[in-house]
């Protein structure tokens, strides 16, 4: 039977076109394009609370969830007349009209480009300068176990509630956990990014052995919030998008009595469907629970007051007034960077850390499976060292190019003899996503 060209829906009072409606999206669950716009429509009561009037970028993946994806900003030109837009202004100086989906209609629209998950700004079209959405981003160092994690977001819920604000519970649909809290749209993000550092620092105060507050990755342990998620022009896969695995797994809100046991892998477009008719949506009353920021900010204040300032930003952005050096700490020593210590840690008598870590740096490619290939070339080479190698010791960054991701990787050496070290070796795959650019950051 030939394969179908193409799918005529009628969603929300529209003609929405499905192109290559039997083209396979996930191989190994058997999932086809078709099968991706009908869950979202299935569940599209709770996805729209996630991305309605919000501008989104498209994270477009034209050959399904094992092919590779790209970060779409501008609206296509050619849309229909009810798809909406709304321009934005981005940190590089640069503005685009990018796609605002309000209905069942733009949303299907959208996953017919090759949207697989759903990426949404914090702020309304109506008021792109004032965010109404603070995210907290839970990112577990490798290694790390679930319970952790889980663990890591009560102490969140704890930490938010007792700066007056509520926090909304999802998984990530990847390795992490997302909690959000709607906000007054009285903060512009510079400041909603102040308070988000605010609020990982506490928590790490507050949990030192399980949670973390570094940026650099050879300093983290346990959990990282990621303060940095809150900076202008990050997106995160928000409720119920369905995320690139092999098992088309989903990005699940929960109820708060249901996070102890959650398992994230039960969560998939062929069992959040059925979940959603029964039980409803957990993140329902989200809307109403706007919450403000004044306490949060007023401890960042005492945190800058005791001399902890900024923390470092995403490195595309534009050098911050305060901004700690955007040098990591294995590198301060030889290139003679000299941040403040920070509260607990020594220092020696030239000022500097008194320890750096050891870090090579293996590999920088455009894909994940090129990186992990050099990885093994590396690993096959120095087959000694292995067996002082812990999970969270080899680092593997997924990195933000211009239009789409690549991949670091990185090991740190810390455990092994220093007579046993590597030096550090040409890369092995050595991939310059910035080659041209010439903005922030560079």
């Amino acid at each position: 039977m030939p394969a179908r060209k193409r799918e005529f829906l009628e969603v929300a009072g529209r003609e929405v076109i499905i192109t290559n409606p039997d083209k396979v999206f996930f191989p190994k669950a058997g999932v086809t394009k078709l099968d991706l716009v009908n869950y979202y429509m299935a569940v599209a009561g709770g996805a729209l609370r996630g991305v309605a009037g919000r501008p989104m970028a498209l994270k477009r993946f034209p050959n399904g969830s094992e092919g590779e994806f790209f970060f779409q900003k501008r609206a296509p030109e050619s849309r229909p007349d009810w798809i909406e837009v709304v321009e934005l202004s981005f940190p590089s100086g640069r503005t685009a009209r990018e796609v605002v989906v309000s209905d069942e209609a733009q949303l299907a629209w959208v996953v017919n480009l090759g949207c697989i998950d759903l990426n949404p700004h914090p702020v309304r079209a109506e008021d792109l300068e004032h965010p109404d959405e603070l995210r907290v981003d839970l990112d577990p160092v490798p290694g790390v176990g679930w319970e952790q994690i889980l663990e890591v977001a009560q102490w969140t819920r704890e930490t938010l509630s007792d700066f007056g604000l509520v926090g909304w519970p999802k998984t990530s649909g990847s390795r992490g956990f997302h909690i959000y809290c709607r906000i007054e749209r009285r903060w512009r993000f510079s400041e909603v990014r102040r308070a988000a550092v605010a609020l990982a620092r506490e928590v790490e105060r507050r949990t030192p052995e399980l949670a973390t507050a570094a940026w650099w990755k050879e300093e983290r342990h346990g959990v990282f919030l990621d303060y940095n998620q809150n900076a202008k022009d990050r997106t995160v896969a928000s409720a119920y998008s369905v995320r690139p695995t092999s098992d088309a797994r989903v990005s699940a809100p929960l109820r708060w009595e249901d996070v102890a046991e959650c398992d994230p892998a039960a969560f998939t477009m062929a069992t959040m469907p059925g979940r959603f008719a029964e039980s409803g949506d957990p993140s329902e009353g989200i809307d109403q629970a706007a919450g403000s920021l004044e306490q949060l900010l007023e401890l960042a204040a005492e945190h800058e007051a005791a001399g902890r300032g900024d923390a470092p930003w995403p490195p595309h952005f534009a050098k911050a007034e305060g901004e700690p050096p955007r040098v990591q700490p294995s590198k301060r020593r030889r290139q003679g960077a000299v941040p403040p210590p920070a509260p607990g840690k020594s220092v020696g008598p030239t000022g500097r850390r008194r320890t750096t870590m050891p870090l090579v740096e293996i590999a920088r490619a455009a894909s994940q499976t090129r990186a992990m290939e050099g990885l093994d070339r590396w690993k096959a080479r120095h087959k000694g060292i292995l067996r002082y190698l812990e999970p969270r010791d080899v680092m593997i960054d997924s990195m933000r190019g211009r239009s789409t991701t690549w991949t670091r990787i990185r090991v740190n050496l810390r455990n092994v003899p220093k007579a046993k070290r590597p030096a550090q070796e040409p890369l092995e795959v050595d991939y310059d996503p910035w080659e041209g650019y010439e903005g922030p950051g560079r």
